[in-house]
């Protein structure tokens, strides 16, 4: 590769990336039938269906300035929402568009956007799969005067199509594992003609840093993770106190945001627990809600799920709570808290840790959390690790019933979260204003 290449202004980026627009102009039959899949297996709805081919939901595009925030899911969309919040404050006459990939990050937007003061400026849509032409509809309609992606979504048609348009880009809590830059081979030139794209970069940890330096980002502005700062988790009081009086003190721990391939361990770890503390209770929360009848299908026998207003009797071991945006409310509980997508046998990358600790919860976690490396690392021994169900068990018995109140996040020399988001809007409001 050449070092023109290596800057994204060479031959073999732009070769790439014409050859990636030609196989995804072929792509729509295929993605028409697989939207259709999704739609019902319950992964896209009604309203996405369309958005993903970059129709919009609405007939006109507002007037006046246009700012535009993409974030792929959850995790994203919550680390989003103190940045929108500023630029609420800052920017009072621009209009936010904010897009997600997954009905699970629209859910929590849905659900946690009219807390903010100005919320009534802040639409919420659907972004378009990477296919030229529907690309092009999602730009064309709404005509942003800037576009900021969250972390890993890089997409060589939207990048280019934005470039092509003169939109500014910025990358949010940009993240690139040292798997991912390798898995780029022999197309790092392609990853580099992205990333040169950017006139604006948060990395989200100096290790990041580095490797989108590598991948091919000509600068990094700020170094922070969006997601490590964000505040507690909210939750409704009224709520958790209907479950104080359906639990009646019953003993607790909760298996927050877990993946397939997790949960039969989990499951396995609930029955030796109860072995020794016979009425504890196991609160398992899937990442991706629509999993709940999935999990019940695996323990083999009916299990109360939330999502079907159901509470656990004192028969029950486990109580499957698959709604969404409910996390923090089971957080609040103080009861001890493994993080999911963690253990062997699932994907592995862990989640943000920081999150139950902001509630003073216990937290252990699988060995899988190259994800959020840096979090873990301060995080420091007020984390267990465990790998099997004997582990999990083990650890479970010793703190059920013990509030971690020595586990709120450490104090670190970073800046506090308003202060991140604070930057990150002020450099999205300027480059707006360009």
């Amino acid at each position: 590769m050449t070092h023109r290449d290596r800057m994204g202004t060479g031959p073999c980026g732009a070769v790439l990336a014409a050859a990636w627009w030609g196989v995804a102009s072929l792509l729509p039959p295929f993605l028409r039938l697989n939207l259709r899949r999704r739609l019902t297996r319950g992964r896209e709805t009604s309203d996405s269906v369309p958005q993903r081919r970059g129709i919009a939901s609405r007939a006109s595009r507002p007037p006046g300035p246009l700012i535009w925030l993409h974030a792929a899911s959850v995790g994203e969309s919550v680390a989003l929402l103190p940045v929108i919040s500023q630029l609420l404050a800052i920017s009072p006459t621009h209009t936010i568009l904010v897009t997600t990939g997954t009905v699970t990050g629209a859910g929590i937007m849905q659900a946690r956007l009219p807390g903010l003061h100005g919320h009534e400026r802040v639409i919420q849509q659907f972004a378009p799969l990477d296919v030229p032409r529907w690309v092009a509809r999602f730009l064309d309609f709404w005509r942003p005067d800037v576009a900021a992606l969250v972390e890993s979504e890089l997409w060589p048609n939207l990048i280019a199509s934005c470039r092509s348009r003169h939109i500014p880009l910025a990358l949010l809590n940009g993240r690139l594992s040292d798997r991912s830059l390798t898995r780029w081979g022999m197309a790092r030139c392609l990853l580099a003609r992205m990333l040169s794209a950017f006139s604006w970069v948060m990395a989200r940890s100096p290790e990041d840093a580095q490797r989108l330096r590598l991948g091919g980002a000509a600068r990094i502005d700020l170094v922070a993770d969006l997601k490590e700062a964000a505040p507690a988790l909210p939750y409704d009081p009224s709520a958790l106190d209907e479950i104080h009086h359906h639990l009646a003190g019953r003993p607790v721990w909760v298996a927050a945001s877990t993946h397939r391939g997790e949960e039969a361990g989990i499951l396995a770890a609930s029955h030796l627990v109860r072995h020794t503390v016979p009425d504890a209770l196991t609160i398992i929360i899937p990442r991706h809600p629509e999993r709940g009848t999935e999990i019940e299908t695996l323990a083999g026998h009916p299990l109360p799920r939330r999502a079907e207003g159901q509470f656990p009797t004192d028969h029950d071991a486990v109580w499957i709570c698959d709604t969404l945006g409910e996390t923090g409310l089971f957080y609040a509980l103080g009861a001890p808290v493994l993080m999911g997508n963690s253990l062997p046998g699932c994907a592995g990358g862990g989640h943000n840790p920081a999150e139950p600790a902001h509630a003073g919860c216990t937290i252990a976690s699988g060995p899988q959390t190259g994800n959020f490396r840096q979090a873990y690392a301060r995080m420091g021994t007020r984390v267990h690790y465990v790998r099997t169900a004997q582990d999990i068990a083990q650890w479970v018995i010793a703190h059920m019933g013990q509030r971690g109140s020595d586990n709120t996040v450490p104090t670190v020399a970073s800046p506090s979260d308003p202060d991140i988001a604070r930057q990150v809007a002020a450099a999205i409001a300027a480059m707006a204003g360009r």
